[in-house]
């Protein structure tokens, strides 16, 4: 177990040093003050120990800061009521009173091993259902994709999805912010295509009155409302290349400015991007800036089409099939052994996309319980 120990006076650092130097089933770093911690804690520590009354900043606004990444116990030797509750109220699961002996401090720390070791086997069997909730299968190349996923998500690394259309990007790029430190705050999509080029600027950073003819009133941007999340960015070649250098310099100085502001405004956001696009056409062409894609590109991560995850396509179809019976009023309808084969050997080059629309439209204009071959219509798209 890993255990960062924030406290300012040394005389009481160096006892603990010592004291739990005999526990070799710990590993403590230690802290002079907050501040310190805040840069080098990451998810490798297990637990947190503060003081709560510490210069540059104390225990009660440090917490806050951690936003709930680590469990935490506090010790201080001058505890008021009110401090207490606003420490429970911020989760800490130990509040321990100033002079205690060590015995008390390890009775505290392997409650809290305890109840982490029952956590991380619940989470465990929590991950693996929440893959199958929004995964189907377990080809090699999904099983691939989502190992590099599952990495990535731990980090705050730009992650830049690229496959075919339809392959399900934005269901990759939702599933690595579950999965991340940021889960609990917004994740945010925005699709480049989908916006007309003139608009795409004051989405992405937000206007204020009077920035242009119809600004009646001020707006954020994506970047201010995924704040402390995730910002998706879909479709990011269809991006114009003026707004690249914008989007660019916000990564870099993690700062944005509304439109018609002369103040910047400090972000903290988690860059997913994705493109079916070959960006590095587009950079030879002068479409798109190479210093905005190697930003981009710290994990890449290649999404399989449909047509190599086989085993998912009947899992995807029958659900579908179920929902669509269920958003349209049917009885819940089922494929024949030939509508499941002809589903099989289908190519599907608008992958996931294409086949959710097939089997919504086969629901609605099949006669019977059951869906035979012809009504998938598939014959006319071969």
């Amino acid at each position: 177990m890993k255990i960062a120990i924030v406290e300012d006076d040394i005389n009481m650092r160096k006892s603990l040093e010592i004291a739990m130097g005999d526990y070799k089933e710990f590993e403590v770093i230690t802290f002079k003050n907050a501040v310190d911690a805040l840069k080098k804690l990451d998810d490798t520590y297990d637990l947190v120990i503060t003081d709560i009354n510490m210069p540059k900043m104390d225990g009660i606004e440090f917490i806050k800061e951690l936003n709930g990444r680590f469990e935490v116990i506090i010790m201080t030797g001058n505890a008021t009521l009110t401090r207490a509750i606003e420490s429970i109220h911020l989760g800490v699961k130990d509040f321990l009173l100033k002079p205690f002996d060590i015995d008390t401090l390890i009775a505290a720390i392997e409650r809290e091993a305890k109840v982490q070791a029952v956590t991380k086997k619940s989470k465990k069997g929590t991950k693996k259902a929440d893959k199958q909730k929004e995964f189907f299968g377990e080809s090699e190349a999904l099983r691939k994709a989502l190992n590099i996923a599952d990495k990535a998500a731990k980090t705050d690394a730009s992650i830049l999805l690229l496959g075919e259309s339809g392959v399900g990007k934005e269901v990759f790029a939702s599933y690595i912010h579950k999965n991340s430190p940021r889960a609990k705050k917004p994740f945010v999509a925005i699709n480049m295509a989908a916006l007309p080029e003139n608009l795409i600027e004051s989405e992405l950073f937000g206007f204020e009155k009077g920035a242009f003819t119809d600004a009646t009133e001020a707006k954020a941007g994506q970047f201010e409302l995924a704040n402390g999340g995730t910002l998706f960015l879909d479709e990011i070649g269809e991006m114009p290349y003026g707004v690249q250098a914008k989007l660019l310099r916000a990564l870099q100085e993690r700062e944005v400015r509304r439109l018609g502001s002369p103040k910047s405004i400090k972000i903290d956001v988690r860059i997913i991007a994705a493109t079916n696009a070959n960006l590095q056409e587009k950079i030879k062409n002068g479409e798109f800036r190479e210093d905005l894609y190697y930003r981009l590109n710290t994990i890449p991560l290649h999404i399989p089409p449909l047509r190599e995850r086989c085993d998912e396509i009947l899992a995807i179809a029958q659900k579908v099939c179920k929902e669509s019976s269920q958003k349209y009023g049917f009885d819940e309808k089922s494929f024949s052994k030939e509508a499941e084969n002809e589903l099989l050997s289908y190519e599907w080059p608008g992958n996931i996309r294409e086949l959710i629309s097939v089997v919504e439209r086969a629901v609605i204009l099949s006669e019977g319980q059951e869906i035979q071959k012809d009504e998938l219509y598939l014959e006319t798209r071969k």
